[in-house]
């Protein structure tokens, strides 16, 4: 990953966003990890991995029969 001092970011910017093109780039300031910038198809990717349902689609499915087969149940015991 790319690195770059938040000063650097600031007056190069231009050449910021060409470089998170090629892969995301890490800015610094004081020696930490203060942002990174991303190109739209990486955001984009990590948004579709954070979407994805983190129980498999059976467990869910079986999961939500379950709670359509005993919604009187639960609905009594809510009560």
């Amino acid at each position: 990953m790319a690195e770059i001092s938040a000063t650097d970011a600031k007056n190069k910017f231009g050449q910021v966003l060409e470089m998170a093109q090629a892969g995301p780039v890490r800015i610094q300031k004081n020696g930490r990890d203060v942002a990174v910038v991303l190109s739209p198809e990486q955001y984009a990717a990590l948004q579709a991995v954070n979407g994805t349902p983190k129980v498999r689609p059976a467990i869910e499915e079986l999961m939500t029969r379950s709670l359509e087969r005993r919604k009187s149940l639960y609905e009594a015991l809510a009560r």
